[in-house]
């Protein structure tokens, strides 16, 4: 890309950011005027390079914070680093570098780069998760927490690599093999400390709906993943034995249609059948080469071995069931055990076909007809009317499960119960580069916590890494110790924390960043909750739960100094779109070669469409679309030189007005160089300002005329018409709309200052030039949390500073950053006799109208549904509309479905 950028923004940029640093500008200070504001973006892993993700994720939560401030907040914006976890280790191996080493020196690049975005960052608050300062306190909270009670040691059920001696993670198996050493992976049980979560369940469960600033997806998806379900524990006793086998199912309506029960390899069950019985102890050991995630399971193919044992239907003790050990049945959920009824559910049928056995609906859609129903290939789990089963038949299924559950609990087969799909939290972790489990293993006291005293435990940061097991074991140093309660040798413990474990309590150090003597001080007290926290809809059910119930645990175990006000750590949940771009690619013969993006030539076809191109070496390439950034499609864009080239508001301003922060962002070459076009313009047009302010002040007014006057009037209601969309738009977050408003203003102040200094008006030569100054004091207000460089610059050049800043105190005189967020003007809005309403159906754009001031919400309504679009679009949804919006002289939304 190469276009002439005239305006210096090399040398404004690194003007405006020595004067930040030398006032200490974004120093956050509890004793300042205003409402707290605690705007906060997810911190990142110090790889080394940033990515047009982290730039897309400082931007947006910068331009937040700006704005807060020049509301008149007090704000606060931290930033550190989420510094432990696996890509250390493996750096450390490929690199023979030690991870600390490793870790260090790419937080030191990585800060680098991130000053040069500009943002208003309070940097004095910085830490790094690996900091001994930062993790001795969580430390001395999984102390407080195991001698409570809410930490607990059990053997758990992981994926094994027995070539490397770690546990892997379900995305870290690939097609059942170890991702680093290829090694057949192993269902192993092992010891592992667990957080009791789910004593929280209900907590988390039902605050979800307190969070009115959280997007809905984002509820959705935490409130399936704790999964409260309601439904029974059925018992099915055992065949010449006194003891049952117990299923949990939120369908007992579907018992008529069990046709087997099914346990998991581990089940005591199975391990008692398998004593004497090679066949089932193999099956066993074969299932122990599965991953242990869900979803790996759900794709493996259905097997399972009869145990000989029989179970009695709970409704019909005459009927029996085989009991199989399954290849797809969890321990961990449930109780273990299931009973399967193929009919209804894919997963038992697919097991029903393999085994041979039969399938029994019972559940009849609505509006068929019994002798046109059906099971083949695949199950019905849909609502309906009961059939072949007994005294349930005829109700529908929501009654039929009631009916079921009461006949379940007079005959005492069953009872209902709560079940969560959510499990306790395994912090374990067979890991060196990880914050050590101040645990010590006495074989006289057993699992002694570390004294408080004593904390922190030092991870020794000298490891030799080799990829087999974790090389804590082999330092004597490390593990040889004395227990703390009877003095003896003991052995520390070896597993580290679970880096969640780190990244769920992080925002609320940064509110008690100099504090030395205690987890937090009253300074959280003051800044917490975060106000705005920003980051990927990928964090939805991992960090962002964990993070939630942390602060729950922080409270309870009295870390807060005061007593909290609030339940949540997160007030609002902004999470921005992907950044995506064009990628190709050449098919091998062991799969996708991709090409490097900015060297393929693409081809085009008649409609302007890519459908392939040629790479460096002239060589075709096939197009795959957009897709994520992403170093393995070879289709990023590397923000360093994108910064060397156009400047750091460049890359801001396109990656804020591409797209509304929570969708995808289609990169864009041709953007980049529109941004920096009209950076560039905005230069010469406010350094152009002083000459047009000289030749205003020098000629002589004209007589003054109603046409001139007039014309001011007409072009400053545009200016404040602009600017209540716009101050609308920031309060929305639709942050890409205010660049737009900015350069509709520059045109309109362009042409106003064209028409005077030509004198095609002759009247009022002073009320131009106000007119003029009170225009670009608006523009640059509007662009400064955006493009706070050029902003900042103009400012100080257009003398803007002096007018606005009389009572700041001098080390914030001359700073854009503390301008007041400019105020439409409501008299003369209110003088006008139409305005243009945007029409929306379910918040998507159908339209515009333009309306007389006064007119009523109904005639509005009206108006607004005679748009073809808009009627087109509440007919292809249904027709219903539920409720109408209207924000006055603004938008009319219709909500339809």
């Amino acid at each position: 890309m190469s276009v002439a950028v005239n305006y210096p923004f090399a040398e404004v940029e690194s003007r405006v950011q020595k004067q930040w640093d030398d006032c200490a500008t974004f120093v956050a200070d509890e004793k300042r005027s205003g409402d707290k504001f605690y705007c906060l973006s997810m911190f990142p892993y110090p790889s080394g390079r940033l990515h047009m993700g982290h730039v897309r994720n400082y931007a947006i939560g910068d331009m937040i914070a700006r704005y807060r401030r020049m509301l008149g907040d007090n704000v606060l914006q931290p930033l550190g680093w989420d510094a432990f976890g696996l890509p250390a280790e493996n750096a450390a191996i490929d690199n023979n570098i030690a991870p600390a080493v490793w870790t260090r020196r790419n937080i030191d690049e990585m800060r680098a780069q991130l000053k040069r975005l500009g943002l208003a960052i309070d940097w004095r608050r910085e830490f790094a998760t690996c900091d001994a300062d930062y993790y001795r306190w969580e430390q001395q909270l999984f102390v407080r927490l195991f001698r409570q009670g809410l930490i607990y040691k059990k053997e758990a059920m992981v994926n094994w690599d027995p070539v490397d001696n770690t546990v892997l993670a379900n995305e870290q198996v690939v097609d059942g093999r170890g991702w680093r050493s290829g090694a057949a992976v192993e269902r192993r049980e092992i010891p592992m400390y667990f957080m009791r979560i789910t004593e929280y369940a209900d907590e988390l469960l039902e605050e979800l709906d307190l969070l009115e600033g959280w997007p809905e997806s984002v509820k959705t998806m935490q409130k399936n993943w704790i999964g409260r379900s309601e439904g029974a524990r059925i018992f099915f006793p055992l065949c010449g034995r006194e003891d049952v086998l117990e299923c949990f199912s939120t369908r007992p309506d579907t018992l008529f249609g069990a046709t087997f029960c099914a346990i998991a390899p581990e089940h005591p069950l199975a391990l008692e059948c398998a004593k004497n019985n090679k066949l089932l102890t193999d099956f066993i050991a074969e299932c122990r080469h599965l991953s242990v995630s869900e979803e790996a399971l759900e794709k493996t193919d259905k097997r399972g071995y009869d145990t000989g044992l029989r179970v009695s239907h709970p409704f019909d003790p005459s009927k029996q069931l085989p009991v199989y050990v399954a290849n797809f049945i969890l321990m961990q959920y449930g109780t273990g055990a299931i009973f399967g009824c193929p009919a209804h559910d894919q997963r038992d049928l697919d097991f029903a076909h393999s085994e041979k056995l039969p399938v029994i609906p019972v559940l009849l859609p609505n509006e068929t007809a019994e002798a046109d129903f059906a099971i083949g290939d695949t199950a019905y789990s849909g609502d309906g009317t009961m059939i072949n089963s007994e005294f349930l038949n005829g109700l529908d299924s929501k009654s039929a499960i009631q009916r079921a559950m009461e006949e379940l609990e007079k005959n005492d087969n069953g009872r209902r119960e709560q079940q969560y799909r959510l499990r306790d939290w395994g912090v374990s972790r067979q890991r060196y580069w990880g914050c050590p489990i101040p645990i010590i293993h006495c074989s006289q006291c057993g699992e002694v916590p570390e004294e408080e005293s004593a904390l922190p435990v030092l991870l020794p940061e000298d490891a030799k890494i080799d990829g087999r097991g974790s090389p804590l074991a082999k330092m004597e140093e490390f593990v040889a110790c004395k227990c703390p309660q009877c003095g003896a040798a003991a052995r520390r413990e070896i597993d580290t924390l679970d880096t969640f474990f780190e990244s769920s309590w992080y925002f609320a150090r940064f509110a008690s960043h100099a504090c030395q003597t205690a987890m937090i001080d009253e300074n959280a007290v003051y800044w917490m909750p975060v106000n705005q926290y920003v980051g990927g809809i990928e964090h939805a059910c991992l960090h962002l739960l964990y993070a939630r119930f942390f602060h729950k645990l922080m409270r309870d175990a009295k870390m807060y100094p005061k007593e909290t006000r609030y339940n949540e750590p997160f007030t609002n949940l902004l999470c921005q779109g992907m950044v995506l771009n064009h990628a190709y690619y050449s098919q091998t013969a062991s799969g996708r070669a991709w090409a490097t993006t900015a060297e393929v030539s693409p081809q085009m076809n008649e409609k302007g469409k890519i459908i392939g191109g040629t790479n460096a070496a002239k060589e075709e390439v096939q197009y795959a679309g957009r897709v994520k950034m992403s170093k393995s499609f070879n289709n990023g864009v590397d923000p360093e030189n994108l910064i060397a080239e156009w400047g750091a508001d460049t890359a801001r301003l396109f990656i804020l007005f591409a797209s509304p922060p929570e969708q995808s962002l289609d990169w864009s070459d041709d953007g980049v160089r529109g941004c920096a076009r009209f950076l560039n313009r905005l230069w010469h047009a406010a350094i152009g300002l002083k000459q047009w302010q000289e030749l205003l002040q020098t000629s002589s007014n004209g007589d003054s005329n109603d046409e001139s006057q007039k014309y001011i009037t007409q072009t400053r209601r545009r200016l404040h018409e602009i600017l209540s969309k716009a101050s609308y738009d920031m309060e929305r977050q639709k942050f890409n709309n205010i660049p737009a408003a900015a350069m509709s203003m520059v045109n309109e102040l362009q042409t106003a200052a064209a028409k005077f200094t030509d004198k095609e008006y002759s009247g009022d030569k002073a009320a131009a030039a106000a007119l003029l100054d009170e225009g670009f004091s608006i523009v640059l207000r509007l662009l400064a949390p955006a493009t706070p460089h050029i902003a900042q610059d103009l400012w100080q050049q257009l003398q803007f500073d002096k007018q606005v800043f009389d009572s700041l105190p001098a080390k914030y005189a001359n700073f854009i950053a503390d301008a007041p967020w400019p105020k439409a003007d409501e008299a003369i809005l209110a003088a006008r006799e139409s305005v243009v309403l945007a029409v929306q159906v379910n918040g998507k754009l159908r339209g515009q109208i333009e309306v007389a001031t006064d007119i009523s919400s109904e005639e509005a309504e009206k108006t607004a549904r005679q748009l073809s679009a808009v009627e087109r679009d509440i007919d292809a949804r249904g027709g219903n509309v539920r409720k109408v919006i209207i924000v006055p002289n603004r938008v009319i939304n219709f909500v339809v479905g």
